[in-house]
């Protein structure tokens, strides 16, 4: 009998199921977009039996593309977005909508902790900054804007951990999420009270939080009932899974800290793994990695591909009509030009800023004579620069800088926005052979809960396989390192403007 793992993948904006043999070797896939909630400027939500439907719908159609028996799938994972709420009555059923890792809602609660020396406090437990988008702003968002959501609760999750939920009826809660959440002591591994006495969270909620397990664990079994939706055997172990950024990164073979990964999504996510955490506030987030004895350094905002995404939607679909070619392929024309040709700045914070959730995108050195392109191109070129922001904060807090960056997300779709990437940073960027990193890294867990590898570097080992690697080109990366320098002055200079816009 042939050996199968499944790996479940929840992004901002789409659910997908990827099955993988032992060696990595993808199957068969299925994906569905989940409808985004925006019922005002500011919030992201999605109706979570919506989204368990369409999670159960992407298993089941990926099992019949694959045409394999569901007992020769040996185990189930999942990773998804951090950050976000997920909430679940003592019904069982959605205490109200998920909130998406894309909501800015709770920022109020953000400038007082700041300002009051609370975030700074928090720092000392936590390791991380507080932003809008976690669990421990949203849930004080509630608390101040919707009381009764949280008095009808039985369980707190991120999504993964939800869907997990769903599939198996045990609530958990994953190492790798819940240390990005804020409610997490880093140096402990444990929740901790103190934090939720220190943002003046109801002690209740403590009482909310499932049991932590590692990535690797085994957190029940499928039911009955979902494998009828799903399709999978019922009594199917499935594995805690992990953080998407985790995910990705063990599916690139992040096993030490020589690397930088870079994840182009929805978000833009920059990490390197280190033995200990960085707390000198040179970073922006530490979290617990997926390998024991690990931590993940991490810069992170939702500043990424989501902008061009928008952009491509919005502008560009008459356009690939007229050409006859698909959306992307049409967007990635620009690509073939100089960066030179163009002088336009894009700031890519559609949906939040890199270090203010107050942020909000904006094009800058527009005249008459630019075009549709020129501006399509100035989303590329700024998408690079918000990572590289990022990537140099890395590096400054690094003994040494890394030696490459490992790239992920759609991006690596387009091999000429890979080479802008090299370029930008000055530095080599390689790619791994899989087209759904966040799925792999699922499915090593699932692999080694079952009892397939003994380690999650056994499994990364036997199911990474290297890509191509993009070497910087010095002559575009001079001309790019000017565009960043007119890119962070742009960003400066507007700082003061965003809170005046969100008033």
């Amino acid at each position: 009998m042939s050996k199968y793992v499944l790996g479940i993948d929840n992004g901002g904006t789409s659910s997908k199921a990827v099955l993988f043999d032992l060696s990595g070797r993808e199957i068969a896939q299925a994906k569905e977009n989940t409808r985004l909630l925006t019922p005002r400027p500011g919030f992201t939500e999605r109706d979570m039996e919506e989204l368990w439907l369409v999670n159960a719908r992407v298993v089941r159609e990926t099992i019949r593309r694959a045409g394999v028996q569901p007992e020769e799938i040996l185990g189930v994972s999942m990773s998804g977005h951090g950050k976000g709420l997920y909430l679940v009555g003592f019904d069982g059923k959605p205490a109200r909508r998920g909130i998406v890792s894309t909501d800015s809602r709770a920022y109020d609660c953000i400038d007082r902790w700041n300002a009051d020396g609370t975030a700074e406090k928090l720092f000392s437990l936590t390791c991380q900054s507080v932003m809008a988008c976690q669990p421990v702003a949203l849930l004080r968002w509630l608390m101040e804007h919707e009381p009764d959501v949280l008095s009808r609760t039985q369980y707190i999750f991120d999504v993964k951990d939800y869907i997990r939920f769903r599939l198996t009826g045990e609530a958990h809660a994953e190492i790798t999420d819940m240390s990005g959440s804020n409610l997490v002591n880093l140096h402990t591994r444990q929740y901790d009270p103190q934090i939720l006495t220190l943002l003046g969270l109801d002690a209740s909620i403590s009482e909310k939080l499932p049991p932590l397990a590692d990535s690797f664990a085994c957190c029940g079994r499928v039911t009955a009932e979902a494998a009828a939706l799903s399709g999978l055997r019922e009594g199917t172990p499935v594995a805690a899974g992990l953080f998407d950024i985790d995910a990705c990164a063990i599916a690139m073979n992040v096993v030490d800290g020589e690397d930088i990964a870079s994840i182009a999504g929805t978000w833009a996510i920059n990490e390197y793994i280190a033995k200990a955490p960085v707390l000198d506030h040179s970073v922006k987030m530490n979290s617990l990695y997926c390998l024991p004895g690990y931590y993940l350094a991490e810069e992170s905002a939702p500043t990424s591909a989501s902008n061009l995404e928008w952009f491509v939607n919005n502008f560009l679909r008459e356009a690939a009509k007229e050409k006859g070619l698909p959306l992307y392929e049409t967007a990635n024309l620009v690509l073939e030009r100089e960066p030179d040709d163009n002088r336009i700045v894009f700031l890519p914070y559609l949906y939040g800023g890199c270090d203010d959730a107050k942020a909000t995108g904006a094009f800058l050195g527009l005249d008459g004579s630019h075009t549709r392109e020129d501006m399509l191109r100035a989303v590329y070129e700024c998408v690079c620069f918000i990572h590289k922001l990022q990537v140099d904060r890395l590096n400054r807090s690094r003994e040494t800088p890394a030696k490459a960056a490992r790239l992920a997300g759609g991006v690596v779709n387009s091999p000429k926005w890979v080479q802008m990437f090299a370029d930008v940073f000055e530095m080599p960027v390689e790619t791994v052979e899989v087209s759904e990193l966040g799925a792999l890294g699922a499915a090593m867990t699932a692999a080694v809960a079952g009892g397939c590898f003994e380690t999650l570097q056994d499994a990364a080992a036997a199911m990474t396989h290297p890509g191509r690697t993009y070497l910087p080109d010095p002559a575009r990366s001079e001309k790019y390192r000017r565009k960043y320098e007119a890119f962070l002055a742009a960003n400066e200079a507007l700082k003061p403007l965003w809170k005046t816009l969100k008033r």
